[in-house]
């Protein structure tokens, strides 16, 4: 028969050591305050689903906002549309970037801070200290500024961008925008089928050519 002092030791070690190893993953997730989300906007349980892999210093991707605004304005209740993080290496504020829309995120102002992202490019991207431009977006958007600069260093946070990133890799990814439209890669080089790609998958009977005629046709690159 075993020692029993033994099997309780044992068992003490076991559930001691559990005990420090919970209390230590928890203690990181309260430290930082961050809860780990999908960016999702539209109608979560839409059975047409897009996902865009993007990169906030990529002139292509902000060109492509308003086609996407006009998409979700007037689709938005039948689509689940998908931010995913792609930074370019070529982009060296890509990643920053990327990190402070999370941080923002983690105040319910993802898409917002996203919107502002891509409508001030051109500013922040030639700017020296970009943080300082992303801490006066937090501002306008009301955020707590505190909290906001405090995730910005965020490894959590930076994780969380660099799990897109390998996710996009896996897709074999090569550049942004890249979209995916029900699982399936879209391939197209003009907005107007873009859109009516889309528009064909929510409603077939909709896409005429009154509806596509005034869509620009804008060539696609990094």
């Amino acid at each position: 028969m075993k020692n029993p002092w033994i099997v309780i030791g044992v068992i003490f070690v076991v559930l001691f050591g559990g005990a420090i190893m919970y209390s230590n993953i928890s203690a990181k997730k309260s430290n930082e305050g961050i809860v780990i989300s999908q960016n999702i906007k539209g109608n979560p349980e839409a059975e047409v689903k897009l996902v865009e892999y993007s990169d906030f210093q990529c002139p292509a991707c902000a060109s492509f906002q308003p086609v996407l605004e006009q998409v979700m304005s007037e689709y938005g209740d039948k689509i689940s549309f998908e931010y995913k993080h792609f930074p370019l290496p070529i982009h060296p504020y890509a990643m920053p970037a990327a990190v402070a829309a999370e941080a923002a995120g983690q105040q319910g102002k993802f898409f917002e801070f996203h919107d502002l992202l891509f409508k001030n490019q051109n500013t922040w991207v030639s700017a020296s200290v970009p943080n300082s431009l992303f801490i006066q977006y937090a501002g306008e958007l009301g955020l707590d500024i505190d909290k906001f600069k405090s995730q910005m260093s965020s490894t959590m946070l930076r994780d969380r961008v660099k799990d897109d990133t390998s996710d996009g890799r896996a897709a074999n990814l090569t550049g942004t925008p890249t979209f995916f439209l029900n699982g399936k890669k879209m391939e197209f080089d003009t907005f107007q089928a873009f859109v009516e790609q889309i528009v064909k998958a929510v409603d077939p009977t909709a896409l005429t050519a009154s509806s596509t005629d005034s869509t620009p046709e804008v060539k696609f690159g990094i």
